[in-house]
Protein backbone atom coordinates (compact mmCIF):
# COMPACT_ATOMS: atom_id res chain seq x y z
CA UNK A 1 0.00 0.00 0.00
CA UNK A 2 1.40 3.37 -1.00
CA UNK A 3 2.34 5.78 1.73
CA UNK A 4 0.50 9.16 1.82
CA UNK A 5 3.71 10.98 0.90
CA UNK A 6 4.25 8.78 -2.17
CA UNK A 7 0.64 9.19 -3.25
CA UNK A 8 0.94 12.94 -2.85
CA UNK A 9 4.06 13.02 -5.01
CA UNK A 10 2.39 10.91 -7.68
CA UNK A 11 -0.61 13.21 -7.78
CA UNK A 12 1.63 16.28 -7.99
CA UNK A 13 3.50 14.77 -10.93
CA UNK A 14 0.21 13.99 -12.67
CA UNK A 15 -0.94 17.56 -12.11
CA UNK A 16 2.33 18.89 -13.50
CA UNK A 17 1.98 16.72 -16.60
CA UNK A 18 -1.62 17.80 -17.10
CA UNK A 19 -0.61 21.46 -16.74
CA UNK A 20 2.30 21.04 -19.17
CA UNK A 21 0.10 19.46 -21.83
CA UNK A 22 -2.65 22.07 -21.37
CA UNK A 23 -0.25 25.01 -21.54
CA UNK A 24 1.49 23.56 -24.59
CA UNK A 25 -1.85 23.14 -26.33
CA UNK A 26 -2.94 26.65 -25.40
CA UNK A 27 0.25 28.12 -26.84
CA UNK A 28 -0.14 26.22 -30.11
CA UNK A 29 -3.85 27.02 -30.36
CA UNK A 30 -3.16 30.73 -29.81
CA UNK A 31 -0.51 30.70 -32.52
CA UNK A 32 -2.29 28.67 -35.21
CA UNK A 33 -5.89 28.18 -34.19
CA UNK A 34 -7.62 25.21 -32.56
CA UNK A 35 -8.65 23.42 -35.75
CA UNK A 36 -5.16 23.57 -37.31
CA UNK A 37 -3.32 21.91 -34.43
CA UNK A 38 -3.24 18.14 -34.07
CA UNK A 39 -2.92 16.00 -30.95
CA UNK A 40 0.30 14.57 -32.41
CA UNK A 41 1.83 18.07 -32.58
CA UNK A 42 0.81 18.82 -29.00
CA UNK A 43 2.30 15.55 -27.79
CA UNK A 44 5.53 16.14 -29.67
CA UNK A 45 5.86 19.70 -28.36
CA UNK A 46 5.15 18.60 -24.76
CA UNK A 47 7.50 15.61 -25.15
CA UNK A 48 4.86 13.04 -24.22
CA UNK A 49 3.08 10.32 -26.16
CA UNK A 50 -0.26 10.86 -27.88
CA UNK A 51 -1.77 8.27 -25.54
CA UNK A 52 -0.58 10.32 -22.57
CA UNK A 53 -2.43 13.34 -23.93
CA UNK A 54 -5.63 11.28 -24.25
CA UNK A 55 -5.13 9.84 -20.78
CA UNK A 56 -5.46 13.34 -19.35
CA UNK A 57 -7.77 14.87 -21.96
CA UNK A 58 -10.23 12.41 -23.56
CA UNK A 59 -11.05 14.84 -26.38
CA UNK A 60 -9.17 17.63 -28.08
CA UNK A 61 -11.80 20.12 -26.87
CA UNK A 62 -11.05 19.13 -23.27
CA UNK A 63 -7.63 20.74 -23.68
CA UNK A 64 -9.48 24.08 -23.65
CA UNK A 65 -12.38 23.32 -21.32
CA UNK A 66 -10.72 20.99 -18.79
CA UNK A 67 -11.26 23.31 -15.81
CA UNK A 68 -15.02 23.60 -16.34
CA UNK A 69 -15.79 20.41 -14.44
CA UNK A 70 -14.61 22.17 -11.29
CA UNK A 71 -16.84 25.14 -12.16
CA UNK A 72 -19.90 22.88 -12.25
CA UNK A 73 -19.01 21.23 -8.94
CA UNK A 74 -18.63 24.62 -7.26
CA UNK A 75 -21.87 25.93 -8.74
CA UNK A 76 -23.96 22.98 -7.57
CA UNK A 77 -22.27 22.99 -4.16
CA UNK A 78 -23.09 26.69 -3.72
CA UNK A 79 -26.77 26.08 -4.49
CA UNK A 80 -26.92 22.95 -2.36
CA UNK A 81 -25.18 24.45 0.69
CA UNK A 82 -26.88 27.85 0.72
CA UNK A 83 -28.21 29.11 4.03
CA UNK A 84 -31.83 28.66 4.99
CA UNK A 85 -33.87 31.57 3.70
CA UNK A 86 -31.55 32.18 0.73
CA UNK A 87 -33.12 31.62 -2.68
CA UNK A 88 -31.52 29.65 -5.47
CA UNK A 89 -31.37 32.89 -7.47
CA UNK A 90 -29.47 34.68 -4.69
CA UNK A 91 -27.03 31.78 -4.31
CA UNK A 92 -26.45 31.61 -8.08
CA UNK A 93 -25.85 35.36 -8.16
CA UNK A 94 -23.38 35.13 -5.29
CA UNK A 95 -21.51 32.34 -7.03
CA UNK A 96 -21.39 33.97 -10.45
CA UNK A 97 -20.32 37.40 -9.19
CA UNK A 98 -17.64 35.73 -7.09
CA UNK A 99 -15.92 34.30 -10.17
CA UNK A 100 -12.75 36.17 -11.09
CA UNK A 101 -10.46 34.26 -13.43
CA UNK A 102 -8.46 36.18 -16.01
CA UNK A 103 -11.04 38.96 -16.16
CA UNK A 104 -10.40 39.73 -12.52
CA UNK A 105 -6.67 40.29 -13.11
CA UNK A 106 -5.24 43.59 -14.30
CA UNK A 107 -1.77 42.53 -15.45
CA UNK A 108 -0.84 42.61 -19.12
CA UNK A 109 -0.12 38.89 -19.34
CA UNK A 110 -3.67 38.11 -18.20
CA UNK A 111 -5.11 40.50 -20.79
CA UNK A 112 -3.10 38.86 -23.57
CA UNK A 113 -4.04 35.36 -22.44
CA UNK A 114 -7.72 36.26 -22.22
CA UNK A 115 -7.69 37.81 -25.68
CA UNK A 116 -5.88 34.82 -27.14
CA UNK A 117 -8.23 32.19 -25.69
CA UNK A 118 -11.24 34.27 -26.72
CA UNK A 119 -10.05 34.28 -30.32
CA UNK A 120 -9.28 30.56 -30.20
CA UNK A 121 -12.80 29.73 -29.04
CA UNK A 122 -14.76 32.15 -31.22
CA UNK A 123 -12.91 31.07 -34.36
CA UNK A 124 -13.55 27.35 -33.82
CA UNK A 125 -16.98 25.82 -34.60
CA UNK A 126 -15.88 22.66 -32.79
CA UNK A 127 -15.13 24.53 -29.57
CA UNK A 128 -18.33 26.55 -29.73
CA UNK A 129 -20.35 23.37 -30.22
CA UNK A 130 -18.61 21.68 -27.31
CA UNK A 131 -19.24 24.71 -25.14
CA UNK A 132 -22.96 24.51 -25.88
CA UNK A 133 -22.93 20.85 -24.82
CA UNK A 134 -21.18 21.74 -21.58
CA UNK A 135 -23.58 24.57 -20.75
CA UNK A 136 -26.55 22.36 -21.58
CA UNK A 137 -25.14 19.79 -19.16
CA UNK A 138 -24.83 22.45 -16.46
CA UNK A 139 -28.45 23.44 -17.03
CA UNK A 140 -29.66 19.86 -16.76
CA UNK A 141 -27.64 19.26 -13.56
CA UNK A 142 -28.95 22.45 -11.99
CA UNK A 143 -32.52 21.56 -12.98
CA UNK A 144 -32.20 18.15 -11.32
CA UNK A 145 -30.89 19.74 -8.13
CA UNK A 146 -33.71 22.30 -8.08
CA UNK A 147 -36.26 19.56 -8.68
CA UNK A 148 -34.90 17.61 -5.71
CA UNK A 149 -34.84 20.62 -3.41
CA UNK A 150 -38.35 21.75 -4.33
CA UNK A 151 -39.62 18.17 -4.15
CA UNK A 152 -40.99 18.18 -7.65
CA UNK A 153 -40.85 15.46 -10.28
CA UNK A 154 -37.59 15.27 -12.27
CA UNK A 155 -39.49 15.97 -15.49
CA UNK A 156 -41.37 18.99 -14.10
CA UNK A 157 -41.08 22.10 -16.21
CA UNK A 158 -40.54 24.60 -13.38
CA UNK A 159 -37.01 23.47 -12.36
CA UNK A 160 -35.90 23.38 -16.00
CA UNK A 161 -37.29 26.86 -16.66
CA UNK A 162 -35.57 28.21 -13.54
CA UNK A 163 -32.26 26.52 -14.39
CA UNK A 164 -32.44 27.72 -18.00
CA UNK A 165 -33.09 31.29 -16.86
CA UNK A 166 -30.16 31.24 -14.44
CA UNK A 167 -27.78 29.68 -16.93
CA UNK A 168 -29.10 32.10 -19.53
CA UNK A 169 -27.51 34.91 -17.57
CA UNK A 170 -24.21 33.07 -17.61
CA UNK A 171 -24.44 32.42 -21.35
CA UNK A 172 -25.34 36.03 -22.11
CA UNK A 173 -22.45 37.38 -20.08
CA UNK A 174 -20.02 35.03 -21.80
CA UNK A 175 -21.12 36.22 -25.25
CA UNK A 176 -21.11 39.88 -24.24
CA UNK A 177 -17.68 39.66 -22.63
CA UNK A 178 -16.16 37.97 -25.66
CA UNK A 179 -17.52 40.61 -28.01
CA UNK A 180 -16.08 43.40 -25.89
CA UNK A 181 -12.71 41.64 -25.61
CA UNK A 182 -12.47 41.22 -29.36
CA UNK A 183 -13.34 44.90 -29.76
CA UNK A 184 -10.28 45.72 -27.66
CA UNK A 185 -11.90 46.58 -24.33
CA UNK A 186 -9.41 46.50 -21.47
CA UNK A 187 -9.40 45.80 -17.74
CA UNK A 188 -10.54 47.05 -15.31
CA UNK A 189 -13.33 48.89 -17.12
CA UNK A 190 -14.64 45.69 -18.67
CA UNK A 191 -14.75 43.96 -15.27
CA UNK A 192 -16.75 46.85 -13.81
CA UNK A 193 -19.08 46.88 -16.78
CA UNK A 194 -19.65 43.16 -16.54
CA UNK A 195 -20.60 43.40 -12.88
CA UNK A 196 -23.07 46.18 -13.61
CA UNK A 197 -24.68 44.20 -16.41
CA UNK A 198 -24.79 41.12 -14.21
CA UNK A 199 -26.69 43.07 -11.58
CA UNK A 200 -29.18 44.25 -14.21
CA UNK A 201 -29.69 40.70 -15.44
CA UNK A 202 -30.31 39.34 -11.96
CA UNK A 203 -32.66 42.22 -11.19
CA UNK A 204 -34.70 41.26 -14.25
CA UNK A 205 -35.15 37.72 -12.93
CA UNK A 206 -35.71 38.95 -9.39
CA UNK A 207 -38.63 41.13 -10.43
CA UNK A 208 -39.95 38.74 -13.05
CA UNK A 209 -40.77 38.96 -16.75
CA UNK A 210 -44.45 39.77 -16.42
CA UNK A 211 -44.13 43.31 -17.78
CA UNK A 212 -41.01 42.82 -19.85
CA UNK A 213 -41.47 43.63 -23.53
CA UNK A 214 -45.02 44.95 -23.12
CA UNK A 215 -45.85 47.13 -26.10
CA UNK A 216 -46.77 50.68 -25.31
CA UNK A 217 -50.14 51.96 -26.48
Amino acid sequence: MAQPEALGLRERKKQQTRQLIAETARRLFAKRGFDRVTIAEIAREAEVSEQTVFNYFPTKEDLVYWRLGHFEEQLLATIRKRERGESALAAFRRFLLGQRGLLGRVDESARKELTAITRVITESPALLAREEQILAGYTASLARLLATETETAPDSIEPLVAASALMGIHRSLIHYTRRRILEGERHPRLARDMRARSECAFALLEHGLGDYGTKRP
